[in-house]
């Protein structure tokens, strides 16, 4: 396992200078952002399968131990307010349980037997979407298992077996991309806003507002009253200021699969044009 071969390269680090040290840190973040890119083929395959399953009503779980287990953890609960992700939708699951997120539980994550019951526990089963993040080498079974395995190389650290650096750099990098690109596949981004985040707080409420006057052109006080009759549903919202009533509007969105985009064009409003990508590099 690379994250916990001692690398000759750090083998005196404490009697480097302070700011060598820190260069060195930020090095490995570099090459946490490097061994990404290098798995972003795997990646982006996972995610479209990932998207095509939850399109069926299946559930993400997301599951880890340890420094895995909180990043992975951290990322499904982030999928809520951000998106509007179901709460009945969303399973988080980390060795030792809840007070494994702010303490670590020596030996948790060697209770095979009380993982597979959780599993039965939860019924988890095709439907679902199951997220498994680990720091392991690479004949771990984890890899051999998985429907779409992505291997994150990132080399030995510079304290030798402490995976909360560049590899976990590199596994919250991952889940941060691969949750983003589902999102966007199912329809909970328009024009690179957060059409389903939830207006849980005054600055998400004025942020709501800010996405409704930039895609329809209303005022804030026109942008404050759709939203009220939306009941804070921002892609509602969008549809009532285009001229549609409730029932409407929650008939054609559902008709959409919840496509803002489809839905503004089912009612002769075609969104603005998708920008031409076609020079940008692929590579």
């Amino acid at each position: 396992m690379d994250t916990e071969r001692a690398s000759p390269r750090y083998s005196d680090i404490d009697v480097w200078a302070p700011l060598d040290i820190a260069e060195a840190m930020i090095e490995g973040q570099f090459t946490a952002v490097a061994a990404v890119r290098g798995a972003r083929f795997a990646l982006l395959e996972a995610a479209l399968a990932a998207a095509e399953r939850l399109r069926s009503g299946g559930r993400l779980v997301y599951v880890g131990a340890g420094t895995s287990g909180r990043l992975a953890v951290q990322d499904g609960a982030e999928l809520v307010p951000t998106f509007s992700w179901p709460q009945e939708r969303l399973l988080l699951l980390i060795a030792g349980g809840r007070n494994a997120l702010l303490r670590s539980v020596e030996g948790a994550e060697d209770a095979v037997d009380q993982a597979a019951r959780l599993t039965q526990q939860h019924e988890i089963g095709p439907a679902d979407v199951v997220i498994a993040v680990a720091a392991s080498d690479r004949d771990t079974p984890i890899l051999k298992e998985a429907d779409h395995a992505i291997l994150l190389d990132t080399g030995a650290e510079p304290i030798a077996g402490s995976t909360r650096m560049k590899a976990g750099t590199a596994q919250r990098i991952t889940l941060n991309v691969f949750s983003s690109v589902v999102m966007i596949l199912l329809g909970r981004v328009y024009d690179g806003l957060m059409v389903d985040l939830q207006a849980v707080s005054q600055k998400l409420v004025r942020r709501s507002e800010s996405i409704l006057t930039r895609l329809t052109g209303s005022s804030g006080e026109q942008a404050r009253e759709a939203l009220h009759r939306a009941n804070g549903n921002v892609k509602l919202a969008v549809l009532l200021l285009h001229g549609c009533d409730v029932k409407e509007a929650t008939d054609v969105l559902h008709r959409a699969g919840g496509q803002l985009r489809a839905a503004l064009a089912d009612i002769g409003k075609p969104g603005p044009e998708p920008a031409d990508l076609s020079d940008l590099p692929t590579s």
